[in-house]
């Protein structure tokens, strides 16, 4: 074999999978320096085209039997479980951590694993990381957690995690001043419909309260005054407000005289502004009823300036009427 074919060989090997050929052409006593070699603009090693395949076996063999440093950095500083969690290989990243791997390393721009893991839904993925010591309030060069970025590809599920593990998680800004309720306001990524239709309401009745979204949400009877038994249809509780709109209120659910009081001015009227603009009936219906007021933007613009849907426009007018 031509020595300058020799590397695009056992790289071509390690992209297949083909262990046993590749135990074989491997030979460190003919071949030490195959530990430094790497490949493309950014430098990429054999243990980051095998993380990013999801090749575990192949991992396996080049850090075990080979002895390839696992935290070996390519030129945007990411790592083989950067590539592994951002593909979503959940046995590449368990084997990692198991080995000892860093769960919290940057690569270009101070993006953890986590983060590059809330950019696709593999929850499996994400508790890994976080059971390993993830932490969830790490910010990237932008501002954005992981929380941020999760809102983004419009990852309910994904979010209620997060939540969980981590209640303050929602509670950020980006270096612009942009909120998860703005990224998800922007987001066409859930299922059924733009993200500000079942986020926004949501991420408001989290504000001010470290409580888990109600207990109707997981379909077992509900604590709140009024509403009579386990979830079904919409809220009929009035002054309540549940985590996902089109399910009746419960335990762990903000009144809805609490919200306001406890997001700042500036973030319930941006709120208002994103709904209306979005022509979301559902989450400007929350917005309202829970006391937002309509107030100028930076630009002089209302928010019921930008409805145009008829529904929308009613609701501003039914609430202008209310007060």
């Amino acid at each position: 074999m031509a020595e300058q074919e020799r590397p695009r060989r056992l790289l071509r090997l390690v992209q297949e999978g083909k262990l046993d050929v590749l135990r074989d052409e491997l030979r460190l006593e003919e071949i030490p320096e195959a530990r430094s070699w790497r490949w493309g603009r950014l430098g990429d090693s054999l243990l980051h085209h095998a993380a990013r395949l999801g090749r575990r076996d192949v991992l396996e063999f080049l850090i075990q039997e080979i002895g390839m440093d696992m935290e070996v950095a390519n030129g945007d500083y990411k790592r083989p479980i950067h590539e592994a969690a951002s593909m979503g290989h959940q046995e590449c990243v368990s084997f990692l951590l198991e080995r000892g791997a860093s769960v919290d390393c940057l690569k270009k721009a101070d993006w953890t694993p986590l983060m590059m893991a809330c950019t696709r839904k593999n929850l499996g993925v994400i508790k890994t990381l976080v059971e390993h010591g993830a932490n969830p309030l790490l910010r990237n060069k932008d501002g954005w957690n992981c929380f941020h970025i999760a809102s983004r590809e419009g990852h309910p599920q994904v979010l209620q995690y997060l939540l969980d593990v981590s209640p303050s998680c929602w509670d950020t800004e980006s270096t612009t001043g942009r909120t998860p309720l703005h990224t998800a306001g922007a987001s066409t990524n859930l299922t059924g419909g733009t993200a500000v239709g079942s986020l926004p309401s949501w991420t408001l009745c989290r504000m001010g309260t470290s409580a888990s979204p109600g207990c109707c949400w997981r379909n077992t009877s509900c604590g709140c005054p009024g509403c009579p038994g386990p979830a079904q249809g919409s809220c009929d509780s009035p002054g309540w407000l549940h985590p996902v709109p089109g399910v009746r209120a419960g335990r762990g659910c903000q009144r809805q005289s609490d919200v306001p009081a406890a997001a700042s001015p500036a973030l319930r009227s941006q709120a208002l502004h994103v709904a209306s603009a979005g022509q979301h009936v559902v989450a400007t219906r929350i917005l309202l009823r829970a006391g937002l007021q309509d107030a100028p933007d930076a630009t002089g613009t209302l928010a019921q300036q930008l409805a145009r849907r008829p529904d929308v426009i009613q609701l501003f007018q039914g609430a202008q009427v209310s007060t």
